[in-house]
């Protein structure tokens, strides 16, 4: 089997990093990979070595004549499925290369937002599989008017052996500048509205009150950056919520955590949430999109309606208070991200979609 990979993310965030992943797992499976992707993409860095490589410019949603430059590519390799990644003018533009090439194509979707129900429809008859990260995603396609049949669901994976690390609370006590005693709590996520930032800020203050060792780190970037600074910034935060940008060093933070705290109102999945997990700390995060897929409550963390404070106050009280159930929740959180959100997962479920096309 060859299978033909579009991405077009610049960065090995996220989509990338997940479709390096898949090309070094279907490579140990025999099949051969090709990857187009912009010039100045780093995922050519992280593929499986044999990779045939690409590397094109690719502009976005107004760069009409990356129709031709697939079509040309796509025609020269002759894969048996060409698989889009990314959007960025990829999805639209791939397909209707691979549609013009007489190649089966599959979409990867993963992001929840919805879209027009006049568009949808159309859109997606370009491929022949929609592969969507949760079902939630799934769920949000059937309601724009994309046929069920045409969407199957495989998620996402996490390195869980490269995140279970164990704790080194000397260097996270300087490097954070916290005291011996700490008790921390950390929120991974861009720094947008709908990560839900505002509802964990609500409910601080009382447990600051209660608990004189808690202190809590916001991790990433975004247009709240000042908004959020200024707020945490407050008396009634006590100095102990900081902001403290992105970090390409999570594997060695996230270990030192008590527990990491999601209240999005909208999340395709959360892939930082498995980051935890295989960590071994456990999640407490709001019920939205594929997140009860991923957090299971009271399995590896805790889950409460979006904007239902007085629950994440609870759950988090009672976590803080509690010890062994931190213990416990973290300990079958690693083993869910070493089984069920695993790399091997992720290819064979993609596999699977590819076997079902070529051989139905």
């Amino acid at each position: 089997m060859k299978v033909l990979h579009i991405e077009a993310g610049r960065f090995l965030y996220g989509g990338a990093q997940q479709v390096a992943w898949l090309t070094q797992g279907l490579a140990r499976r025999s099949v051969q990979n090709v990857l187009v992707c912009p010039e100045d993409g780093e995922i050519q860095n992280a593929v499986a070595e044999g990779t045939v490589i690409h590397a094109i410019p690719m502009r976005g949603d107004l760069d009409l004549g990356l129709i031709t430059r697939l079509t040309t590519i796509i025609r020269a390799e002759s894969p048996d499925i060409v698989h889009i990644h990314s959007r960025r003018g990829a999805d639209i533009f791939g397909g209707l290369a691979a549609r013009l090439a007489g190649v089966p194509c599959v979409l990867s979707r993963r992001v929840d937002n919805p879209e027009p129900r006049w568009l949808a429809p159309l859109k997606y008859r370009l491929y022949q599989r929609v592969v969507v990260i949760s079902e939630a995603i799934g769920r949000v396609l059937v309601s724009c008017g994309v046929t069920p049949n045409a969407i199957s669901a495989v998620r996402s994976a996490v390195d869980a052996t490269s995140y279970d690390l164990p704790a080194d609370a000397a260097w996270f006590q300087q490097e954070f500048s916290l005291p011996k005693d700490e008790v921390t709590l950390g929120v991974v996520a861009q720094l947008i509205p709908r990560k839900g930032h505002r509802y964990l800020l609500q409910v601080l203050p009382d447990l600051l009150a209660k608990y004189p060792n808690l202190n809590v780190l916001i991790f990433g970037q975004g247009p709240l950056q000042s908004e959020l600074a200024e707020a945490v910034a407050r008396p009634e935060y006590c100095g102990r919520v900081q902001m403290v940008g992105f970090r390409d060093d999570l594997r060695r933070v996230m270990p030192n955590l008590y527990a990491v705290v999601h209240p999005a109102e909208k999340e395709g999945l959360g892939v930082a949430l498995l980051q935890a997990s295989a960590c071994g700390v456990p999640v407490i995060a709001a019920a939205a999109g594929g997140i009860p897929e991923i957090v299971l409550h009271d399995r590896n963390g805790f889950t409460f309606e979006v904007g239902d404070v007085d629950t994440l106050r609870q759950h988090i009280d009672r976590l803080l208070s509690d010890q062994a159930l931190r213990e416990r929740l973290g300990a079958q959180g690693r083993e869910l991200a070493h089984s069920a959100f695993s790399i091997d997962a992720m290819v064979e479920g993609n596999l699977s979609v590819y076997q079902s096309l070529l051989n139905p």
